[in-house]
């Protein structure tokens, strides 16, 4: 799965603000420490804000606070902000349109699309930043499966 770079930065930008709730972050510091556009990563504060995620602090020393509830916010309620997930229809014309294997074919993308959805659905802002801490601690070893990192510590 390929997320748009503005939910990439988005769920980054969230990780950021919930690990410092502590203080306040400005764009600038968040962009540095991911290699982003300030221009781009503007864009997507603004929308977190529009959302109500987070809360932009004016003046000498501001920047931006995590203004919601990290137990409550999933991946996919941020992602959602920036894009559309889910089942996208068949295309017209596309190949076996209309066969058996062709409706199969669709059965099965839905299937994947419904599993996304309920992943990023079940991974709150706190629990992936427990899961980024606890893979900051961890003495370099190969990490060959991910996902198993995700269900094994929820």
């Amino acid at each position: 799965m390929k997320l748009q770079v503005s939910s990439q930065l988005a769920v980054l930008a969230m990780v950021e603000l919930v690990a410092n709730a502590d203080r306040q972050l400005t764009v600038a510091e968040i962009g540095a420490k991911y290699g982003a556009s300030s221009h781009h990563l503007a864009k997507v504060m603004h929308v977190l804000g529009d959302a109500g995620l987070v809360r932009a602090i004016r003046g000498a020393g501001g920047g931006y606070q995590f203004s919601g509830n990290a137990r409550r916010t999933t991946l996919l309620d941020v992602i959602e902000l920036f894009e559309r997930l889910g089942p996208s229809g068949q295309d017209v014309g596309a190949a076996g349109e209309g066969t058996s294997e062709g409706l199969a074919l669709h059965a099965v993308l839905r299937e994947i699309d419904d599993t996304v959805r309920a992943t990023l659905g079940s991974i709150t802002l706190a629990t992936f930043c427990g899961l980024m801490k606890r893979r900051q601690n961890e003495p370099s070893a190969p990490r060959s499966r991910p996902s198993s990192v995700l269900t094994a510590n929820r």
